[in-house]
């Protein structure tokens, strides 16, 4: 079945938070991380037929929801859960601010990596806990670019007071999977200070390089699960972010009780149509999913190569292995506030310093989008970079 990622949907005018930011002007929004691609065809039908039925109570998943999640993990992971290690969640960013209420006490400490993703960094800060911010060091920036975890710098930075750690994985912004060498090293500092390990997946179905495989890092051995919650969703992949379905897998009883104890009374519960979004995605949207990535890879490499061959004061620092997400560093542009000066020039990013990051050094591009948008996008910021005054 073909699939199209070619047309242009109208979001304009519709309660669509990424084309609502820029109302009335003329701007291409590439910031907010959801596509502009129609959910699968499946998926919308099936929401059809659950509308139809006319009822929306209050829901509960079906054994067969859950059982679409287990198999999902065994098909595409290898990684063997059990059903009764599912925790519904009405969004990770909630699961964030549940991971530090659970298992750290206020003013305790939650390391995480950056550039990272900025509720990493917020949703301690708002349970009034200690976010805990440690930098990943670049090597070798470029086509072999890679992203190191300093553990010299975790080492010390590490307390007893720290008691969490969040890591990203694939790591958002900077579109990186994580090796198996990395992973069972992580693991093993998290045994060696007792922390609780919280490994945000939601961007694992989104392997850019057919090359490279996700690994949930809790599937590593029996140390690695018992001590990790791991957080999973359709919504990125599927492009269905507006449903609010997401879930922990937490396979330790201890920390599965912990968890959901921090959940009462302050985490909504996931509605009727997103549990149907989410069975139907992981059961009969592999073909749709595969076709996308497909697209998305066209998207990625168009970009790699238009800013070598246009841009080069715009460049990548790595090669993007996951995610619909480009890190771009505009150093070289000496620009106090680059999303301003790009927005000027018809060009919404994403600001890298809520990352982590200085400003002015990066912003992150999200090209899921049908590629014409992308094209249009990619000359307005050639313009943008022509109009700045030569030094």
């Amino acid at each position: 079945m073909k699939f199209d990622f070619e047309s242009v949907p109208e979001r304009l005018g519709t309660d669509s938070q990424k084309w609502q930011k820029y109302a009335g002007r003329d701007i291409i929004p590439l910031w907010v991380a959801d596509m502009d691609f129609q959910a699968p065809p499946v998926v919308i039908e099936a929401l059809h037929k659950r509308i139809n039925h006319g009822i929306f109570g209050y829901a509960k998943p079906t054994a067969s929801t859950n059982e679409a999640i287990v198999t999902a993990m065994q098909s595409r992971y290898g990684w063997q859960i059990d059903a009764s290690w599912i925790v519904w969640l009405p969004g990770l960013v909630c699961g964030l601010n549940v991971m530090a209420r659970a298992y750290a006490a206020d003013s305790e400490e939650v390391l995480s990596l950056t550039p990272v993703y900025p509720p990493f960094t917020t949703g301690p800060k708002f349970q009034n806990r200690v976010a805990l911010p440690v930098p990943l060091v670049l090597k070798n920036p470029g086509t072999q670019g890679r992203w190191m975890i300093d553990w010299e710098a975790l080492e010390k930075a590490v307390s007893a007071k720290t008691k969490v750690f969040y890591f990203c994985s694939p790591h958002n912004p900077i579109a990186q999977i994580w090796n198996k060498t990395e992973l069972t090293d992580l693991v093993a500092f998290c045994a060696k200070h007792k922390l609780t390990l919280c490994s945000d997946d939601i961007h694992c179905d989104l392997i850019l390089d057919p090359s490279h495989k996700h690994i949930p890092v809790a599937s590593l051995s029996s140390e690695a699960a018992d001590l990790t919650v791991t957080f999973m969703a359709p919504s990125k992949t599927y492009n269905i972010p507006g449903f609010g379905t997401s879930f922990a897998i937490i396979s330790n009883p201890a920390l599965r009780t912990t968890f959901i104890k921090a959940t009462a009374g302050i985490v909504a519960e996931v509605t009727a149509l997103g549990y149907t979004a989410c069975e139907t995605a992981y059961r009969e949207g592999e073909s749709w999913r595969l076709a996308m990535l497909s697209a998305l890879r066209k998207n990625r490499d168009l970009i790699v190569s238009f800013l070598k061959e246009e841009i080069p004061q715009i460049h990548i620092e790595a090669p993007i292995e996951a995610t619909y997400l480009a890190w771009l560093n505009v150093e070289k542009l000496k620009l106090d506030n680059p999303v301003a000066y790009f927005e000027s020039h018809g060009v919404g990013f994403s600001d890298g310093a809520p990352f982590g990051e200085k400003a002015g050094k990066h912003v992150r591009l999200n090209f899921g989008c049908p590629e014409k948008t992308l094209v249009q996008a990619l000359h307005r910021m050639k313009a943008a970079v022509t109009a700045l005054p030569k030094t």
